[in-house]
């Protein structure tokens, strides 16, 4: 088997230990962070990279027995994304942070006893500056340089408002070597904001077999080739949809709701 991951650099050192792992012949296309806060271009980046991975040959054969996608609906990011000749795999969540948790259940039963959660892994730390200290410090400065002292006091107020929806910083476990660091680091933000510090044990099964070609359909949607992803408002979260006119992601975007993320 071969297959080509396309993910969020936020689960960059997961994605490298589930390919170490995996059987198949895995390439990896990491992409930006951050994509998903404008859903039209997280599906623009990884339709251009199915496009690319998908048509690698110019044979009637694709390059890869599957094109596997790295991230979950992502604010409805996947929504109508397609490929002609491979076939799309995508795990069935809302967000990233159901690859960390392992599935879909563990992520609502979370979600559903902790109200207001903000996650917290080694991806999100290095690969972005988490809500702090150091966050609202960067953020003060470059208020100050732009606006001066007086108008930055006022936009750091305003700006900090959405915290208050939040009581929660909740690290996930992978056991990689920057666990230690990153559950410190998690400890200090929650003091910072006055929100409750929870350590979550994460679970690779999701991801590990989403490289080993391991793919049931409870916790897998595997889109065959000229089909599309579309959202669905029940337990298993999306759908492969046949036969959109406009290749997938306008017919299909038009249904899409919002989904939970971290800012």
């Amino acid at each position: 088997m071969r297959f080509a991951v396309i993910g969020c650099e936020v689960l960059f050192r997961e994605c490298c230990l589930a390919a170490a792992a995996s059987p198949a012949t895995i390439d990896l296309v990491m992409l930006p962070q951050g994509l998903h806060n404008n859903p039209p271009d997280l599906r623009t980046r990884v339709q251009q990279e199915i496009d690319r991975l998908d048509g690698e040959t110019s044979t009637s054969q694709p390059a890869y027995d599957a094109l596997l996608i790295g991230y979950a609906l992502c604010s409805n990011g996947a929504v109508g994304l397609t490929a002609r000749r491979a076939p799309l795999v995508i795990p069935r969540g809302h967000d990233c942070i159901t690859l960390l948790l392992g599935g879909k259940e563990t992520y609502q039963h979370y979600f559903d006893t902790h109200a207001g959660i903000y996650w917290y892994s080694s991806g999100w730390i290095e690969r972005t500056t988490q809500p702090g200290r150091e966050r609202y410090e960067q953020a003060y400065q470059r208020y100050v340089a732009q606006y001066g002292e007086d108008n930055a006091e006022y936009l750091m107020e305003m700006e900090q408002g959405w915290y208050k929806g939040y009581a929660w910083a909740t690290y996930i476990n992978w056991d990689l070597p920057t666990a230690e660091r990153d559950r410190q680091f998690t400890r200090e933000c929650a003091d910072y904001l006055g929100w409750n510090f929870d350590e979550i044990e994460g679970d690779r099964r999701l991801l590990f077999d989403l490289f080993a070609g391991q793919w049931d359909n409870d916790r897998f949607l595997v889109v065959p080739p000229g089909s599309c992803i579309e959202p669905i408002y029940d337990g298993t979260i999306m759908k492969a949809c046949a036969g959109c006119a406009c290749h997938g992601a306008e017919l299909c975007s038009q249904t899409a709701g919002p989904a939970p993320l971290n800012r």
